[in-house]
């Protein structure tokens, strides 16, 4: 009986929360389509010309470059620094090391205002702030950690019999680490789509530390919502729109490289 009833719940639970997702992303995205709609269950006549106002009224163009950009080159960092760390951490054991996976763990964990504007004050004060490589710096203190905790159980699943072979036949521990490690991790796809995702919808830190030409998608889709001035509500759900379709493209792409069950943090060493 109990069994039955709980699932009740979470199916009553799972098609609520369908619907009301279905609900609001379909609400924003026929308003984007609407030449004028007030007090009726669908427009009276549709257009895409909001979708071209907004494209120049709130310059997308710079602002998908910046976001490019910024993704892009978030994701490269995290993944040439959280590489060597992660196999550091899977492959030594050291006094400190719980304490240092907890560190790492630290900014996942607390939310992105209580550091983020201690850092912003920081770069802004070395003039860093405002900037396209102040958004990036930003972005990866959670983003290497990030990177660090996917990787970790990729690396460790790599036989060090392997090493010590290439080894006794006389490779480096350079030559090691490239035909050998690294071709053997495909968490780096794993942790490079994570990153990615992440990186376009956080809004935190680029919020603080993004200026006139330094915002990403996100950051721009707030400002046209909330900054002075009148915009026709309908440019604001057209620029929504393309920010959901880029997200959902990455997230398809994701799922299509990446399984939920991949994504493994370990806080304890070996």
């Amino acid at each position: 009986m109990r069994g039955r009833v709980w699932r009740l719940v979470v199916f009553v639970f799972i098609v609520g929360f369908t619907l009301n997702l279905v609900g609001i992303v379909s609400h924003v995205a026929v308003s984007s389509l609407a030449r004028r709609w007030f007090a009726t269950p669908l427009p009276g006549a549709f257009t895409t010309e909001w979708y071209a106002y907004a494209w120049h009224e709130f310059q997308l163009p710079q602002v998908l470059t910046v976001t490019a950009t910024v993704a892009a080159s978030v994701t490269a960092l995290a993944l040439l620094l959280g590489f060597p760390a992660a196999y550091v951490l899977a492959r030594r054991g050291f006094r400190a090391k719980n304490a240092v996976l907890l560190l790492y763990f630290l900014p996942l964990l607390i939310p992105q205002m209580t550091y983020g504007i201690p850092l912003a004050t920081s770069l802004y004060r070395y003039r860093i702030g405002g900037t396209v490589a102040g958004v990036i710096l930003a972005n990866l203190v959670p983003m290497l950690p990030l990177a660090i905790f996917v990787l970790l159980p990729f690396v460790e699943q790599i036989s060090e019999s392997l090493e010590w072979a290439a080894r006794v036949h006389g490779a480096g521990r350079w030559q090691v680490f490239r035909r050998v490690v690294l071709p053997l991790a495909p968490g780096l796809l794993t942790a490079g789509l994570l990153v990615l995702v992440n990186t376009v919808a956080n809004f935190e830190l680029t919020f603080l530390l993004s200026g006139a030409g330094s915002q990403t998608l996100v950051v721009a889709l707030y400002y046209a919502v909330f900054a002075a001035g009148m915009r026709p509500i309908y440019s604001v759900d057209a620029m929504a729109v393309i920010y959901m379709g880029i997200v959902l493209l990455i997230l398809v792409a994701a799922l299509r490289f990446v399984r939920p069950t991949q994504m493994v943090f370990r806080l304890g060493g070996k």
